[in-house]
């Protein structure tokens, strides 16, 4: 896989080949698995996040802590109420995601399981709002995995590792990047949408109450997921970014390893570590650290 947003940039401007197929490409020749089985498992992959959408909007996933359920589907129902359907829209379905996820339900950590709200929210979104079809969506998870394959070699994907900003915000850049393709963007516009979604992440910490997967972590995966669309809607209009994306990750990966360890999903620091969510532990006692492994 290519190192660089620069270099997946450079090989698809250079050759006339389409981001999509570079990193389809490049996948397949470093996985051995020929690209037609890898499209047929990418379309595999966006079927589970679509039914992970949907068990959550549901409503009656509830988490074994009791922490989190129910929440996407009351936001479906009593929105819209300030910015029109599509916001709603987009939040509730990164929220459900992350409530089936808490529930041990079926998803797709991507790139890990307490940011797998975003590319599905923006994704699924973008296929009903837009009326993009199967194909076009393999072709902007290809996008999106090359740029998660980018920040997994620059940087870090663990918010054990690199906090909060290398799950969430590494899920932004992948919708971002996923976003703006699919809308037309320049091979310039989507790796500025990397650098502007992910710029606006850094230093995210990664405090989850009790250890779990759950709060504040369905909230942020909403918050990402508009990130993502902010910055590729931005990219969009021309706007530019004085630093490239490839410098952002960089810059990321350098403040997660700075990052002091009660932040980085500890559950020692940060919102955690309030008098609510000790209490909150206390008087739920399945609400301790899972020692999940992403």
């Amino acid at each position: 896989m290519h190192r660089s947003i620069e270099s997946l940039v450079h090989e698809s401007d250079e050759t006339g080949r389409p981001l999509p197929l570079v990193v389809l490409e490049a996948e397949s020749a470093e996985s051995g698995v020929p690209a037609a089985q890898v499209r047929a498992r990418i379309a595999r992959t966006l079927a589970v996040m679509r039914s992970a959408v949907d068990e959550g909007l549901k409503g009656d996933v509830h988490s074994p802590s009791g922490m989190t359920g129910g929440r996407a589907r009351r936001l479906w129902e009593n929105g819209p109420r300030l910015m029109g359907p599509r916001v709603t829209e987009v939040l509730a379905r990164a929220i459900s995601t992350l409530e089936v996820n808490a529930a041990m339900g079926l998803i797709v950590a991507a790139p890990t399981a307490g940011a797998a709200g975003v590319l599905p929210a923006v994704l699924v979104s973008m296929a009903e709002f837009d009326g993009f079809d199967g194909e076009r969506l393999i072709d902007a998870m290809l996008v999106a995995g090359g740029v998660g394959g980018v920040i997994a070699h620059r940087a870090s994907l663990s918010g054990a590792e690199g906090g909060c900003q290398a799950e969430t915000g590494t899920a932004a850049a992948m919708g971002a990047a996923a976003v703006a393709w699919l809308h037309g963007g320049t091979n310039q516009q989507v790796a500025t949408a990397v650098a502007l979604s992910l710029q606006g992440m850094l230093g995210l910490i990664c405090d989850p109450i009790g250890g779990l997967v759950e709060i504040p972590c369905i909230y942020r995966n909403a918050s990402a997921a508009m990130q993502a669309i902010a910055g590729a809607e931005m990219a969009l209009a021309g706007l530019d970014f004085p630093v490239t994306a490839d410098e952002v990750i960089d810059v990321m990966g350098e403040v997660g390893r700075r990052m002091p360890s009660a932040f980085r999903e500890t559950a020692m620091g940060g919102l955690a570590a309030t008098p609510s969510a000790r209490r909150l532990v206390q008087i739920r006692p399945t609400a301790k650290p899972s020692g999940i492994s992403r």
